[in-house]
């Protein structure tokens, strides 16, 4: 049984998250051989003040000029 945790910072359309639910599913089966449903797929949002990236808080990162 298949268990994906996908871990983005938050802006994510409800149908952006959707896309991405079916297109790991789809490689997984494609892939894998695995059965979709018994494929579990969670996306965890994360403020970008809790992620950090090149030494710093993104929401930083992002403000210094970082895309």
């Amino acid at each position: 049984m298949p268990y994906v945790n996908v871990q983005i910072t938050r802006g994510a359309t409800r149908a952006q998250k959707s896309e991405l639910v079916a297109d790991i599913t789809k490689s997984l089966v494609r892939i894998l051989g695995k059965k979709p449903e018994h494929t579990h797929i969670v996306i965890q949002e994360i403020d970008e003040s809790d992620w950090g990236y090149a030494g710093m808080l993104t929401d930083d990162w992002k403000a210094q000029g970082g895309d």
